[in-house]
């Protein structure tokens, strides 16, 4: 494999070997942790890695991968997710570009510019709510997640009991009497 080399010595570690901040494995590297080694690679393609020593005239130890590479389900996805947006900006782009392309009435005096097709009252109205009705969860980042639940050992704020409302004193309670629908006579 022809390829780069950044000229930089790294060390095999009990991840493997790091390059641009990502973990490259192999089986092979099993027993050489420590092994001080040079890296080539294709600028083009960052799935594999060729490893060799830094050491002994530069031996080719072998070939390492990305770890954690993504399935080709979660690539599909992310290329799903990509043309959602991208279509969404398409989308985005047209209708500024309508909008860029307004019409004015000719004039032989300095003045505003005036457009030539007027909106009616409705078109406006319709025009703003959809600006104002923008979906903020359509368009927030898909890779937001919400927190988990903190582990059950860590401390927890208290929950304090709402205040209740204060009871009325015995003067305040209204009594009862023929106002209050009952007969003279006491029964009912």
């Amino acid at each position: 494999m022809g390829g780069v080399d950044d000229g930089r010595i790294r060390k095999i570690t009990t991840n493997g070997v790091a390059w641009r901040r990502r973990a490259y494995v192999a089986p092979w590297m099993a027993g050489l942790v420590g092994t001080r080694v040079r890296l080539r690679y294709l600028p083009h393609f960052d799935g594999r890695i060729e490893v060799f020593a830094a050491e002994s005239g530069g031996r080719h130890l072998g070939s390492a991968y990305l770890a954690e590479a993504a399935t080709p389900a979660q690539r599909r996805a992310l290329s799903r997710v990509r043309e959602g947006k991208a279509r969404a900006l398409r989308a985005d782009l047209k209708v500024a570009e309508k909008l860029r392309r307004a019409r004015y009435t000719a004039t032989t005096t300095a003045g505003a510019p005036a457009r030539r097709r007027t909106e009616t009252a409705g078109e406006a109205a319709a025009e703003i709510a959809r600006a104002q009705a923008v979906d903020l969860a359509a368009r927030a980042l898909p890779d937001l997640i919400p927190p988990r639940e903190p582990p059950a050992g860590w401390a927890r704020p208290r929950q304090r009991p709402l205040p209740r409302a204060p009871e009325p004193a015995a003067e305040d309670v209204p009594a009862r009497g023929p106002e209050a629908g009952e007969r003279p006579g006491g029964k009912e």
